[in-house]
C-alpha cells in the first residue's frame, strides 16, 4: 500500500505512522525549506552525526517514523501535477488542511478520485467538513476544553489547585489519528473488495466528544453535569493517587472483594469492619469520611512497601513514574519498547515502539524519521520515473 501523507504537526502524520508501521510505503510530501511545522518545535532536538543540533525537533520524532520526505511547492502548478500523479498511483491520501483549502489546488476528493477511483481520501479537520463551525483552526488545547475532557480532568474547584486542566501529551491529536486509521484500514477493504473509493472526514472535535461517551451517557441520564474528581473516582473509593511516605502512588479497588483485600494489604481490619464502608456505595456515600483516614495511613510507609504488600493481595496499584523512571520499569525493558534509529546524517535518533504486536507481520524499524527532502529524487524518479535532467529543472524553478 502507498500512501500519500499531506498532514503535517500530529493528528495526521500519527495516522500516517502507524500506517507505515504496518507496512505501507508513506510518501510524507513537506514544504521545501520548511517542512512539517513540528520539525521547528524546538529545543530539545535531535543531534546529527557529530552531536550538533540536526535542526528536527525531538518533538518531530515522535509521529515521522518509518516515511519518505519529498519537498514539493503545492501551492504552484507544478507542484499540484506532481500530487496528481502521486495519487494516481496510491492507495491512500492523508491530508489536514483547511476545509477548502486543497479545492483550490484540484487536490480535494473529488479531483482526485476522477483520477484513481479507488482511492482512500482522509480529511483530518478540528471540526469536520461540514458545520456552523466548519471554516474554524483549531489545536488538540482548544478540543480538549471544547469537547469537555477538560472539564473532567483537574482538581476539584474547593481544592487547592482546583480547576480544569489539559492532558499532558496532545491526546486529542493521538485519538483522531488513531481513529483516521481505524477508518482508513475500513475503507481499504471496502475498495479491496469493490474497486470504490471514499472520503473519510475525521474531526478531532469529533474524536474529543467520542472519547467522552462515558460521562455524557451518564449525564444524559441523570441530569446531571459530571464535575472534576482530581486524582480520585467519581464511582469507586479507593480509586486514588496517594501520598507515602516517601513519594506517591495509584490504588485501584474497583469491588468489594478488593476492598476486603486493601485493608489486609495495609493492615487495617478494622476499615474493612466498619459497616460505613463495607459496599462501593457505602464508600462512595461516606468518601469524605474514608479518604482522610487512608491518605493518613498511606504517609506512614514509603511507596515501594506499599506497592509490595498490595500486589500479595492482587490490588492493581503503581507508582506514579516520570518518563526516565518509565523506561527503567522492569516490564517496560522486557517489552523493549525503546528503539534508537540511526538518521541518514549519522545522528541516534530514540523512538518508542508501536504498541502494535501481531505474531505473523510485526513492526519493523528500519527507517526512522526523515530529513527534510531526504527522498525526494529517489520518490520523483522511482515513483514517476522522472529523469535527472526533469528533476533538476524542478528544483531550478523552487518546485522541490
Amino acid at each position: 500500500m502507498r500512501v500519500l501523507d499531506l498532514s503535517r504537526i500530529l493528528a495526521g502524520p500519527w495516522c500516517a505512522q502507524n500506517l507505515a508501521d504496518l507496512g505501507a510505503e508513506v510518501i510524507k510530501v513537506e514544504r521545501p525549506r520548511v517542512g512539517d511545522d513540528t520539525r521547528s518545535w524546538g529545543p530539545p532536538w535531535l543531534p546529527d552525526g557529530e552531536g550538533n543540533p540536526s535542526g528536527d525537533a525531538t518533538y518531530y520524532a515522535g509521529a515521522n517514523r518509518g516515511k519518505r520526505s519529498l519537498t514539493l511547492d503545492i501551492a504552484s502548478a507544478e507542484g499540484q501535477a506532481i500530487v496528481r500523479e502521486l495519487a494516481a498511483r496510491s492507495h491512500i491520501v492523508l491530508e489536514n488542511y483547511k476545509v477548502g483549502d486543497l479545492k483550490r489546488y484540484g487536490l480535494d476528493f473529488d479531483s482526485l478520485k476522477a483520477i484513481n477511483p479507488a482511492l482512500v481520501y482522509c480529511s483530518i479537520t478540528g471540526y469536520g467538513q461540514q458545520g456552523p463551525s466548519a471554516h474554524k483552526p483549531g489545536y488538540d488545547f482548544i478540543f480538549q476544553g471544547l469537547g469537555g475532557l477538560m472539564s473532567i480532568t483537574g482538581e476539584r474547584d474547593d481544592l487547592p489547585g482546583g480547576g480544569p486542566q489539559k492532558v499532558g501529551v496532545a491526546v486529542v491529536d493521538i485519538f483522531t489519528g488513531m481513529y483516521a486509521t481505524v477508518a482508513v484500514l475500513g475503507a481499504l477493504r471496502h475498495a479491496e473488495r469493490t474497486g470504490e473509493g471514499q472520503h473519510l472526514d475525521i474531526a478531532l472535535l469529533d474524536a474529543a466528544v467520542a472519547v467522552g461517551a462515558t460521562p455524557i451517557i451518564g449525564q444524559r441520564i441523570t441530569g446531571k453535569v459530571p464535575g472534576r474528581f482530581g486524582n480520585a473516582h467519581a464511582n469507586m473509593v479507593p480509586y486514588h493517587v496517594f501520598a507515602t511516605a516517601d513519594g506517591y502512588m495509584i490504588v485501584a479497588a474497583g469491588n468489594d472483594g478488593q476492598w476486603q483485600a486493601y485493608c489486609r494489604g495495609v493492615d487495617r481490619p478494622d476499615l474493612a469492619a466498619d459497616e460505613r464502608f463495607r459496599s462501593g456505595p457505602g464508600r462512595l456515600v461516606n468518601r469524605d469520611a474514608l479518604v482522610p483516614l487512608l491518605e493518613a495511613h498511606m504517609r506512614t510507609r514509603p511507596t515501594a512497601f506499599w506497592v509490595e504488600a498490595l500486589e500479595r493481595e492482587g490490588i492493581p496499584c503503581g507508582p506514579i513514574n516520570d518518563y526516565a523512571q518509565v523506561l527503567e520499569d522492569p516490564q517496560v525493558r522486557h517489552r523493549e519498547l525503546q528503539v534508537d534509529l540511526t538518521r541518514s546524517d549519522g545522528g541516534l535518533c530514540p523512538t518508542v515502539k508501536s504498541p502494535l504486536r501481531l505474531s505473523a507481520t510485526p513492526v519493523r524499524y528500519d527507517a526512522p524519521p526523515p530529513r527534510l527532502g531526504e527522498h525526494t529524487e529517489t520518490v520523483l524518479s522511482g515513483v514517476l520515473g522522472k529523469s535527472p535532467e526533469e528533476i533538476a529543472a524542478l528544483r531550478e524553478r523552487g518546485v522541490i
